[in-house]
């Protein structure tokens, strides 16, 4: 998007040229514009939608931050320039650099530019301002933009909330390390820069929500797979404390496996040895000047350079958050057992078949691969696993590693980071998302990854793959999602009760045909991969 300034030979040219873009001056003639709001670095407008009650205002390509090009490539963000006309804020900004997504449709607008946020809000203002919910997109951090289709937060904000969903820098522009880049740190560090970005974002937040009608007091940092990750790197992350008040994470935790930027952990090579690969394939490791160097190689040269492993089981380099002592100062699992996470309210939930869209990375058909794949994971447990996770047949591979997929990956994690949150809140709820869409071509993936993310929106129409159940089971979860965003518990009248989770209980609320609440979900395979994982952990941990 052009940036405007006052004062220059033909400006009048060059703003007529921007209004094409998406971007515009105000005449003095015009009537005034009922979404004109003032933020720190301008007037901007929006567009208005809807009739009566359900007017929202809609605002796209807002920069929260200056364009990370050039000499800011690999630079913690830098707030935007300022403008002084009125910018037209009617288009979405562009995303990070991408390669071509493995699972779901890349966007179609791309660029280095890409550091905006799009806001939803009621055209109404309440005292007090309404709650507000940032949105952050996953992707593996590698693909996505907070302008897919379906993270459209129109149907949120007629429910009463200010929503935000927000780009960040994704594979090697957001995550890349190299020994040189942090020693022109003032921090002496690198990489993180796509958690700098969100950090970036919720501080636009804090400085500019209220414009837009949202209680800065009361922020709700939610996402969906690298997004839920995200929340949770971003709750034990020190420069994050204080800019959000509620958190939920949607098929996606910080536990795991978690690479660090100098130290080789869990057999995972250190990030800034993963940078110095990626500077030797590029050819500039013998470079008198490596950072410029790669400051001066084109994005599409940089993301093939890079091969980002895309998918649970992809191959190449994955890319993502990693321990650097400042950004984020230790390994999220230990800092969450210990204690040291915001204590905030909390909520967060898998799908019934997260393992369905991920098994095209892993091919195997037959019972004595499956089996390898068991002893691989635990050869001391090897009984137990078969116990839990069964296959008597070649036919029931493909089930069996769903289930695998999605208990060790996605409801075990969800379960322990609900566990490690009951020792710093009592505000925590756990989820489990079963609603298959009664459409012939999705039907196979059964409750797939990230296919809830549409009803939590409340962006889910009657037609071709929802029916008057999936109408119903939308209009409940998002009226949860918002309720717990307004106070931090998602219960109110109307609503089925959802209990909080404790260790006791166990207690987890199904969101599926029938809303209902059910203890002990997958206990005894959760129970047996928390063990094989604390093994593997202190086995591999150096």
């Amino acid at each position: 998007m052009a940036r405007f300034s006052s004062g220059r030979l033909g400006v009048s040219i060059f703003l007529v040229a921007a209004w094409s873009l998406g971007c515009g001056a105000q005449g003095e003639k015009n009537p005034p514009d009922p979404t004109l709001v003032h933020i720190d670095t301008g007037p901007i407008t929006g567009l208005r939608v809807g009739k009566g009650e359900e007017i929202v205002d809609v605002y796209k390509g807002i920069p929260f931050a200056a364009p990370p090009v050039g000499a800011l490539r690999w630079k913690s963000p830098v707030r935007a320039e300022a403008w002084r006309n009125v910018r037209r804020c009617i288009r979405y900004g562009p995303a990070c650099p991408q390669p071509k997504s493995l699972i779901g449709a890349n966007p179609s607008n791309q660029s280095e530019d890409c550091l905006y946020i799009n806001v939803w809000t009621p055209a109404s203002r309440v005292e007090g301002g309404y709650p507000v919910m940032v949105w952050i997109h996953g992707g593996g951090f590698t693909t996505g933009a907070g302008s897919q289709p379906y993270y459209n937060g129109k149907a949120l904000a007629r429910r009463g909330a200010v929503v935000v969903t927000v780009n960040y820098r994704l594979g090697p522009f957001g995550f890349l390390a190299l020994a040189e880049l942090s020693k022109e740190s003032p921090r002496g560090v690198s990489g993180n820069y796509g958690l700098l970005d969100q950090i970036a974002a919720l501080r636009w937040v804090q400085r500019n929500i209220g414009a837009f009608g949202g209680d800065p007091g009361r922020v709700t940092l939610f996402g969906e797979s690298a997004g839920a990750a995200s929340v949770c790197w971003l709750m034990v992350s020190p420069p994050a404390k204080g800019l959000f008040h509620r958190a939920i994470a949607q098929s996606g935790t910080a536990l795991g496996r978690i690479r660090h930027l100098r130290e080789k952990r869990y057999g995972q090579e250190p990030m800034e040895a993963v940078g110095r690969r990626i500077l030797k394939r590029l050819g500039g490791d013998r470079a008198e000047d490596p950072v410029g160097f790669l400051r001066a190689v084109d994005a599409k040269t940089l993301l093939e350079a890079s091969s980002a492993a895309q998918g649970l089981f992809g191959r190449g380099i994955k890319f993502g958050p990693v321990v650097d002592g400042r950004v984020a100062p230790g390994d999220p699992r230990v800092l969450f057992r210990e204690g040291k996470q915001h204590g905030i309210p909390f909520m967060a939930g898998s799908n019934a078949d997260e393992g369905t869209v991920f098994l095209a990375q892993l091919p195997v058909k037959r019972k004595l691969a499956y089996r390898f794949i068991l002893r691989r994971l635990s050869r001391r447990h090897l009984s137990e696993l078969l116990e839990q996770f069964p296959a008597e047949t070649h036919s029931a591979v493909p089930a069996a590693l769903n289930r695998l997929v999605t208990v060790s990956a996605f409801s075990r994690p969800a379960r322990a980071t609900a566990r490690a949150m009951t020792r710093v809140t009592d505000k925590v709820f756990l989820y489990h998302f079963t609603r298959v869409m009664p459409n012939e071509v999705f039907k196979k993936y059964g409750a797939f990854h990230g296919t809830e993310i549409p009803y939590a929106f409340g962006n889910v129409k009657k037609g071709a793959r929802y029916d008057d159940t999936d109408l119903g089971l939308a209009g409940t979860m998002s009226a949860y999602w918002v309720q717990f965003a307004t106070t931090g518990n998602p219960n109110r009248e109307g609503l089925p009760a959802w209990p909080a989770y404790s260790l006791d209980k166990d207690a987890v609320l199904i969101l599926g045909d029938e809303v209902k609440v059910e203890t002990g979900l997958f206990k005894d395979a959760c129970d047996l991969m928390d063990r094989i994982q604390e093994e593997r952990m202190k086995e591999g941990g150096s």
